[in-house]
């Protein structure tokens, strides 16, 4: 071994210093944690048809705690994951497949999409559900 006593001086990964944020980076962060929530989501719709094929006392239950604000919120926010995971998935596929879309203008045009259409699309079910 070597006499140096002190830590190895060596960087970092490069993406610390090189890369500076975008939105196509942050639409991979999001495609990541949506992926997350989805589970967690799937788990929501599992204990409702749980509850719904249990009895009425129950599915009263469910229905209550997930119609309270607070599951409209998280409703909401899934129905904008199953978005915005879908069509960064098609995305991906573009990529993959036939490489379309890698041109940095086009790729953070299509990542600014993916939020709006998420947004939007989510507002769009919610209202139609509401039926207003």
């Amino acid at each position: 071994m070597s006499g140096s006593s002190g830590a190895d001086a060596r960087p970092l990964s490069p993406h610390l210093q090189v890369w500076r944020p975008h939105v196509t980076m942050a639409a991979s962060i999001t495609h990541r944690i949506t992926g997350v929530a989805l589970y967690f989501g799937t788990f929501l719709i599992a204990g409702w048809i749980i509850a719904l094929a249990t009895g009425a006392e129950c599915y009263d239950t469910i229905e209550g705690i997930l119609f309270s604000w607070v599951g409209s919120v998280i409703l909401y926010l899934w129905a904008v994951a199953v978005l915005f995971h879908l069509v960064n998935g098609i995305r991906h596929l573009l990529w993959d497949g036939p490489n379309i879309g890698f041109d940095p203008g086009k790729a953070s045009a299509v990542s600014v999409f993916n939020y709006a259409f998420a947004i939007l699309g989510a507002a769009a079910i919610w209202f139609a559900a509401a039926g207003l």
